[in-house]
């Protein structure tokens, strides 16, 4: 097996404009899942745009040339199917789920909101008010400020860091010419994929991928500005019963080949009921309800960070076991540790292809940060080959970087930044 093989599961197909047409059928399901995903997302938006994607995703359903926006929801619900759209950091997809007999109308309709959208005025003016309350419930969550909070510090001055959201004054100014402007830029047919999984003929596919998505213009978009993590800090004291606490350090990237090593690392450290910091935070301390590690990489940078709520008063000590904790790993961390978190990263990846959901966000993403579907086999090697010596060193690379501080709260006995910084290098 070689490093650039594509699951022979998954068919693919291009149309002449540059689109992927991806598929894999799943045999005894009767059912379909569709849908189309653009690499971009977030971070592709100038600081004038900043929300816009967000915003373009909810106006996906609210009317076409062809469809009001109760006709789009009743096309998918009257054959009992769901519809549903997300956007992240890096990607924006458009989902539906059907049976089989009925994937021509799926498509049929995810091609006309990406395609016809007609971002009527009213409608655009709900819209916004509806992302301005999402927006405030946002701001009336500790836990979503200071996750929010943690990014901007992590990326200063970037779209990378930038909340998904948007915020009021970027989100009043979108008008359809904005909207339509950047759609024209960033959703171009080389950046897209369609892919289904489930009860799905390949060829029957690719046709209503050419009529419903073949007439889109093949142009180039621009890339994004390459994010570089920065760290940092910034504290939020607000009168609330605990502290939420986030601590950042520089991760990688998902084409890193440390990738994998950086996020057993994370696991073993803070990924389960096993893990270090579980025991020594929550079991033997008391300290915290939970608190968890985590490794988010993106296509050129990542982040590594560990989390966790408090009261005021135990917030010095928790971040104190927390340093000691993570040092430690990095110079004893045993080959029963590392064996657990790669038989947890196995399971957790191969649990993700037990849907049909599932498949597709794996081939839509892998193609358009690989060109390929990797085969399962071939991720699971990867994770087999990663050493005690490499998931250290992967550990002692993160700790030994500039850490983010983001908390809010009761957080006065917060030492400064400096003061953690010497206790995560020590």
């Amino acid at each position: 097996m070689t490093d650039k093989q594509t699951d022979p599961a998954v068919r693919i197909s291009r149309l002449p404009n540059g689109l992927t047409v991806a598929t894999e059928s799943i045999s005894g399901v009767k059912t379909a899942t569709i849908g189309v995903w653009v690499a971009t997302g977030s971070r592709n938006e100038r600081d004038e745009e900043h929300g816009l994607s967000h915003l373009i995703e909810h106006m996906a359903f609210k009317g076409t040339e062809r469809r009001s926006t109760r006709q789009i929801a009743e096309d998918i619900e009257n054959v009992g199917g769901e519809i549903n759209a997300a956007t992240s950091t890096e990607f924006t997809s458009y989902t539906a789920r059907v049976l089989s007999e009925d994937v021509g109308l799926a498509v049929d309709v995810l091609g006309d909101i990406l395609t016809g959208s007609l971002f009527d005025a009213a409608e655009l003016a709900r819209e916004k008010n509806v992302i301005l309350q999402e927006y405030a419930s946002v701001e009336d969550s500790p836990d979503d400020v200071v996750s929010d909070t943690f990014m901007e510090t992590a990326f200063s001055g970037q779209a990378i860091g930038r909340p998904i959201l948007g915020r009021p004054d970027t989100i009043a100014r979108f008008d359809a010419a904005t909207i339509r402007a950047f759609m024209a830029r960033e959703y171009t047919p080389g950046r897209m994929v369609l892919a289904a999984a489930g009860n799905v003929e390949h060829a029957r596919l690719v046709e209503l991928a050419a009529a419903a998505l073949g007439g889109l213009p093949s142009t180039e978009a621009p890339e994004p500005p390459a994010a570089s993590y920065t760290g940092g800090e910034r504290r939020l004291r607000r009168k609330l019963e605990q502290a939420n606490v986030l601590l950042g350090l520089p991760g990688v990237s998902f084409r890193d080949p440390a990738y994998f090593a950086t996020h057993m690392f994370a696991q073993a450290l803070g990924g389960g009921l096993t893990s270090r910091l579980w025991h020594e935070v929550r079991e033997t301390r008391g300290l915290a309800y939970s608190i968890d590690a985590f490794h988010w990489p993106f296509t050129d940078c990542g982040i590594f960070g560990i989390g966790a709520g408090t009261s005021g008063s135990d917030l010095a000590e928790l971040l104190d076991v927390i340093t000691t904790t993570a040092r430690q790993a990095v110079r004893d961390l045993e080959g029963a540790e590392l064996a657990r978190a790669r038989a947890q990263l196995k399971v957790a990846m191969l649990a993700a292809l037990e849907t049909p959901g599932g498949r597709i966000d794996r081939a839509a993403r892998q193609l358009l940060a690989w060109g390929r579907v990797i085969p399962p086999e071939e991720t699971i090697a990867h994770v087999d080959a990663v050493t005690v010596e490499e998931v250290r060193l992967a550990g002692a690379q993160a700790l030994s970087g500039p850490p983010t501080l983001a908390a809010i709260g009761p957080i006065k006995a917060l030492r400064p930044l400096r003061h953690i910084a010497s206790d995560l290098a020590a």
